[in-house]
């Protein structure tokens, strides 16, 4: 693989919200709203067997790019309070977070996207046969993270 289809091992995108972080908290610790903030993901249900959105609670997410569908599984890796969600992608192996710090504003909101075990071969191929390959797909998804998380800064400060 070159340079130019290399898997970048971190995205990330910030914002200043004008909200406390307990209200962001609220909105970002439960994955079934992600489909109102993502401009990717169609639905996220909790798998059968799990409740509530907590550590170790696993996922069903649509997604939806022009064209494309897809599934995928996760699960919660990391849930602390008021600080930071994070979820494992089954099949891509990628790990989502939602990390938050009070400012003087109110909150910065930092979504990221870290692959420290880089992606799976079927990752790898759907992202070059039918996703434009890495560099498009990872400008596609910098993108989605600047709207998810300005929908959830008009969301919280409204």
């Amino acid at each position: 693989m070159d340079d130019a289809n290399a898997v970048r091992p971190l995205l990330e995108q910030s914002v200043e919200i004008a909200a406390e972080v307990g209200v962001v908290w609220d909105l970002v610790s439960d994955v079934r709203l992600m489909s109102e903030w993502s401009p990717q993901v169609t639905s996220t249900r909790l798998r059968d067997g799990f409740e509530t959105c907590e550590l170790g609670a696993q996922f069903t997410n649509r997604n939806k790019l022009g064209e494309l569908e897809w599934t995928t599984h996760a699960e919660i890796v990391r849930f602390e309070v008021g600080r930071e969600i994070a979820f494992r992608v089954e099949e891509n192996w990628a790990v989502w977070s939602f990390a938050l710090a009070p400012s003087a504003e109110g909150t910065v909101l930092t979504q990221r996207r870290v692959t420290p075990d880089g992606i799976s071969d079927l990752s790898h191929e759907l992202t070059d046969g039918f996703m434009g390959g890495q560099d498009e797909f990872t400008k596609t998804l910098l993108e989605g993270m600047r709207a998810t998380l300005e929908r959830i800064k008009v969301t919280a400060e409204g």
